[in-house]
């Protein structure tokens, strides 16, 4: 669903384990590396959508995991202008989303990243919640710090502020100064 700004509806998704390290995604072909994440349908909720991806992009059904928390709001980020489709109708300039914080409920075997036709990941790895920030693509980053910000305080042994080293000193400044998305929306369920 893309809304008449442009942007297409998103979800995006932080798998946490009892440690609080988080799940991080190989894409399939190429050396980049995310979250889960992926579009709402018209005909479905944020939740819902949250975890048909969940499933089709890491084989985890609902009870393996506990919902923790999810941004108010929608996150946003624009797509660079040489990856807008402007053929196609229509045009798609970058994606809100809504992010939700998921506790893993159960163990690793649960993980199946060939349950969809076309999986999403060809590897995954468990990852210190705040180190992933450096490998975020550049157009992106702003919008996994922002989702890490407002869901860290609900992960237990984690920071709730990036560390000094995450992000460059300015575009964490920009953020900050800008607002930050609070966790617990009623309309992400």
């Amino acid at each position: 669903m893309i809304d008449r700004s442009g942007f297409r509806s998103n979800v995006g998704i932080i798998v946490c384990n009892q440690r609080g390290e988080v799940f991080w995604g190989k894409r399939v072909g190429h050396r980049s590396w995310q979250f889960p994440q992926g579009g709402i349908n018209a005909d479905e909720r944020p939740l819902e959508a949250m975890y048909r991806e969940l499933h089709e992009e890491t084989g985890l059904l609902p009870e393996h995991v506990s919902v923790a928390a999810w941004t108010r709001g929608w996150l946003r980020y624009r797509l660079p202008r040489n990856m807008v489709r402007r053929h196609m109708q229509p045009v798609c300039i970058g994606q809100k989303q809504k992010w939700f914080l998921l506790r893993l409920r159960t163990d690793e075997s649960a993980f199946d990243l060939n349950a969809s036709p076309k999986p999403e990941f060809d590897g995954w790895e468990w990852r210190p919640f705040w180190s992933i920030l450096p490998e975020v693509i550049y157009f992106k980053r702003t919008v996994y710090f922002q989702a890490l910000h407002a869901l860290a305080p609900f992960v237990e042994g984690v920071p709730a502020d990036c560390p000094d080293d995450c992000l460059p000193e300015q575009l964490e400044r920009r953020i900050r100064q800008g607002g930050l998305i609070e966790a617990g929306d009623r309309d992400a369920r």
